[in-house]
């Protein structure tokens, strides 16, 4: 059975349709999700897009962690059942909603940043990064302007010892994030943020690569060798 993987869709999101597709490619079914409905739909899984959320107002994902269906996706993540992916603005959700700790500031440099982006997966065990090797290489774009990953020290030092940091920036991080941190998972594994965008580099032809293709087949993997399609949802 194929893998049902829904795909949030908030005021103001702009890359649901980019995560459809990519999630096509993979060979997942992508369910729409609204905001303001508190249904999973008895999805598989979770990916929460880019853009800006309800304008990003107050701060960017601060109003979006109210959103009805997050009622439902918090606890469900939480408890380990339900993957989770948030991309940029996703990302931005996931630490709003303490689903992953730390918090996204504006760039060091006040300016929005586009651009292709070399990071170093670090952490190759959650759910999420499965077909990557430890230490790979990868290039997938980057467009953010809050995009600076901050947290007190001893979470830092937390996250460094547990393997939690998902993907660093090669070299100096573009938007100031501390220790060149690019993503993180939750103790669980089942639930990472990353700031730039897979979704972007899934084809040759749309490049820059198809080097983010693999965070989408790492959890089609994960679910095939683990629980049945649509059990994780319907514990959660």
């Amino acid at each position: 059975m194929t893998a049902r993987v829904g795909i949030v869709t908030f005021p103001g999101s702009l890359d649901d349709r980019d995560a459809a597709r990519a999630l096509r490619i993979a060979g997942a079914e992508p369910v729409s999700l609204w905001h303001g409905e508190a249904d999973l739909r008895g999805v598989d899984a979770v990916v929460l897009p880019g853009g800006f959320s309800y304008g990003d107002y107050l701060r960017c994902g601060a109003i979006a962690r109210f959103a009805p269906l997050m009622a439902e996706l918090v606890p469900a993540a939480r408890s380990g059942d339900l993957p989770v992916l948030g991309i940029c603005n996703g990302f931005q959700i996931l630490c709003e909603s303490h689903l992953l700790p730390g918090a996204l500031t504006r760039n060091s440099s006040r300016h929005f940043i586009c651009r292709d982006q070399l990071l170093r997966v670090e952490a190759a065990d959650t759910v999420w990064t499965g077909d990557y090797s430890p230490g790979q290489e990868i290039l997938i774009p980057l467009k953010s302007g809050e995009g600076s990953y901050v947290a007190a020290p001893e979470t830092l030092d937390e996250l460094e010892r547990s393997g939690r940091v998902v993907a660093r920036y090669i070299d100096a991080a573009p938007n100031g994030a501390q220790r060149e941190i690019a993503g993180v998972a939750n103790e669980h594994g089942n639930v990472v943020g990353l700031m730039p965008h897979p979704e972007h580099a899934v084809e040759a032809l749309t490049g820059p690569s198809v080097d983010g293709l693999g965070f989408f087949t790492s959890l089609l993997a994960h679910l095939a060798e683990g629980s049945p399609v649509g059990a994780a949802a319907a514990a959660g």
